[in-house]
């Protein structure tokens, strides 16, 4: 029998959840930044292993990405944190994800805490092992030892791939044996729509800085494919909370707006595989991020729940 199941990747925000996830996966599903707090919606995505992989079990891991675990000043937070805790309860199997290149602190012990009544599986990843000396890891692998009866503990980078392998096998071997969630080629529950949002918002972030990136929002207006052989056009509206955000955004003479659309738009291209026309205009929505029906507009989630099969 193959091993099937979900699994949920936590841990503090820029712990590396998101580019660890776009490693195994293969491909881009997930936005990265260097900012805290990126992401913000249950991002899952689906990888597929043959019978003999690498030595190891064949069969099927749920990934679901969960926003980084915070202390909430906002609806919008609160809604990202409930998304990331709901998964303790709901997923198969958890892995903890901790960025090794910097020393246990507060928010890891509120982290850990929240395993303490977890019945699953939990693995805890040790990120970024490529900015640690490797004499380091094993006294961190020993404290880390006490913040959980872990099933296993995985240094890895998902910068450099290396160590993701070995996490995949072992992921696997913590998942019930059954047959796949969902078909061959299934690859992510992220629409087109909130993947165009994404990509512009990460170059929003790119080039922001302060509280800036944390103040905006872009949401697709239209996702106009009725030409999508040649044409894609896609209409986004990046939201701020204040009028003096607005010039940051669009920068003088307009460059700032340009640079990120121009970026985003080849990105978008890459990822559509075909011309894309991106028009993108800054709009003030005060206080959007308590804004329950904003957040539902957003497609900001309230609760996450257990992968269902499709067929």
């Amino acid at each position: 029998m193959a091993h099937a199941g979900s699994v949920s990747l936590i841990g503090r925000p820029n712990a590396g959840k998101s580019t660890l996830l776009n490693r195994i996966i293969g491909t881009k599903v997930a936005i990265v930044s260097d900012k805290p707090q990126t992401t913000r919606n249950r991002i899952l995505a689906v990888k597929h292993f043959d019978e003999g992989h690498d030595g190891g079990h064949d069969g099927q891991i749920v990934f679901v990405d969960t926003p980084g675990i915070h202390r909430p000043l906002h609806r919008l937070n609160v809604r990202m944190v409930d998304a990331a805790v709901e998964t303790l309860r709901e997923m198969d199997v958890i892995a903890l994800v901790f960025d090794a290149s910097t020393k246990p602190g507060r928010g890891d012990e509120y982290v850990s805490n929240l395993l303490k009544h977890v019945t699953r599986p939990v693995v805890l990843v040790l990120n970024k092992i490529d900015l640690v000396a490797k004499s380091a890891l094993l006294p961190l692998m020993a404290r880390a030892g006490a913040w959980h009866d872990f099933a296993a503990m995985v240094p890895v980078s998902a910068a450099t791939g290396d160590g993701v392998d070995r996490l995949e096998r072992v992921l696997l071997e913590q998942l019930p044996e059954g047959d796949p969630i969902f078909p061959d080629d299934y690859l992510t529950d992220q629409s087109e729509r909130a993947m165009a949002a994404e990509m512009v918002r990460e170059k929003v972030l790119a080039h922001t800085r302060a509280e800036l990136p944390f103040s905006t929002a872009v949401a697709v207006d239209e996702f106009d494919e009725s030409e999508r052989d040649h044409l894609l056009r896609i209409y986004c509206t990046i939201f701020v909370e204040q009028e003096s955000q607005k010039p940051i955004v669009i920068g003088r003479g307009g460059e700032m707006i340009k640079r990120i659309g121009t970026e985003a738009r080849q990105d978008l291209e890459r990822f559509f595989d075909t011309k894309v026309f991106l028009d993108l205009r800054v709009k003030v929505n005060p206080d959007w991020r308590n804004n329950e029906r904003t957040l539902d507009e957003l497609g900001v989630p309230k609760r996450t729940t257990k992968p269902k099969r499709k067929r």
